[in-house]
């Protein structure tokens, strides 16, 4: 039976607050004893930024210890993918010794190598990607293009030969923007990212990411991703869905929504989450049943013992 893992991309916004999170925050609070009750995974973006370090990684696999199907979804190093050339032996070793201990703990969905808009396929990208891979073979890997150039059979034909996912995506469809699609590369894992479909601010050089990322799907626009899920479903035993929308929490309620659709499953959520975004009310868990409820505390106490 395939495995679903619906989850956003990130953790950290300040938008969140007072939606998603509540204001003011106790304590104790941190993200990854919250979000995991609602959750299967969440995609970790900070590494894109900087290396994870061993410290911070053996931090995340304690605060998720109580939630034992919860998996992290790592973004590879921009040195990586948006600096491509600048990188050295020591830079692989240094992310590798910091992916440790979510491999050992087997906390590890996926690698995720994101590549810019503008990395087309040209034999010296292709060539490079390659080399990439081989680098970091070692992972269970996922490629994200978005230029409609990659849309070739050489493309997939590595990725199925080399054992990595492509990673399906929705973007604003401008010129050259490669489409929606539902492809497993591998019977392993698929994977699909969401971004969202805000045509004006895509590639508007004003825009900030919140604006950028600033998109709320329709239920008509779900289906369709739906009916797509359901394809990769049928041929990879691990099917993963991040919602990168992330602004003011919209990503939150698409992956609700999707995961609702296709297992059926409520949820223990905030109400300020339902009060910003009413169309949640059918997913929630208003009534739940005492094994529930004893659950939810469970998590609470679990939360207040961990950070104090």
């Amino acid at each position: 039976m395939t495995a679903l893992y619906f989850g956003p991309a990130g953790w950290s916004y300040k938008d969140w607050e007072g939606i998603v999170y509540p204001q003011p925050k106790p304590s104790s609070f941190h993200p990854l004893n919250y979000l995991p009750q609602f959750f299967d995974i969440i995609e970790i973006n900070s590494t894109f930024y900087r290396p994870p370090s061993v410290k911070v990684s053996l931090s995340w696999v304690k605060r998720i210890a109580s939630f034992p199907r919860f998996q992290l979804s790592v973004k590879l190093h921009q040195v990586f993918s948006h600096e491509r050339g600048n990188f050295t032996q020591a830079d692989i070793d240094q992310f590798k010794l910091g992916l440790e201990p979510l491999r050992a703990h087997e906390r590890l969905a996926a690698l995720l190598i994101q590549f810019p808009w503008s990395f087309t396929y040209t034999r010296i990208n292709f060539d490079y990607l390659v080399s990439l891979i081989k680098h970091f073979s070692d992972y269970p890997l996922a490629v994200e293009v978005r230029h409609v150039s990659w849309h070739k059979r050489s493309f997939f034909q590595m990725l199925h030969d080399y054992g990595v996912a492509f990673c399906n995506i929705d973007q604003p469809l401008l010129p050259n923007s490669l489409p929606p699609t539902a492809y497993a590369t591998t019977q392993e894992m698929a994977y699909v990212r969401l971004h969202g479909r805000n045509t004006r601010d895509w590639f508007r050089q004003e825009a900030s990411r919140d604006e950028r990322y600033n998109y709320l799907y329709s239920p008509s626009e779900l289906a369709e991703w739906v009916e797509k899920i359901k394809i990769l479903k049928e041929k990879a035993g691990k099917v993963i869905v991040i919602t990168n929308n992330h602004y003011r929490g919209q990503a939150v309620v698409n992956a609700l929504q999707i995961k609702h659709i296709l297992t059926g499953e409520k949820f223990p959520l905030p109400p300020s989450l339902v009060n910003h975004y009413p169309q949640l009310t059918e997913l929630t868990l208003t009534n739940p049943s005492r094994e529930d409820s004893e659950k939810i505390l469970q998590k609470k106490l679990f939360t207040l013992d961990k950070d104090n």
